[in-house]
């Protein structure tokens, strides 16, 4: 897995996530990146043009999204007391950033 950049947004409770990904074959990427930082899949939604799925990180919810026409991925959660998650999956996504 390889990830082009990342970037935390406090104000949004997200954290961005640019890679090449393949709409079609959305599970060849989410899952190497649900392991990498340590996430049980708990559920997978899809529809013509996203796929939304439910993570589950040491009881803490996140929802991981990906939209293609505008080809964005995105990490986030619905609390603000979890954002400190989304920083510390950041940090867990470092070492898979290309230069």
């Amino acid at each position: 897995m390889k990830l082009n950049a990342i970037k935390l947004d406090r104000e949004t409770l997200s954290l961005s996530v640019q890679a090449d990904i393949d709409f079609e074959l959305f599970d060849q990427f989410a899952e190497p990146l649900a392991t990498a930082i340590d996430c049980r899949v708990v559920e997978k939604q899809w529809g013509a043009d996203r796929h939304q799925w439910l993570l589950e990180f040491e009881g803490s919810h996140l929802q991981l999204h990906y939209e293609f026409y505008g080809d964005i991925c995105w990490l986030s959660t619905d609390r603000e007391d979890e954002f400190d998650v989304l920083v510390y999956l950041a940090e867990l996504m470092k070492p898979y950033l290309v230069a």
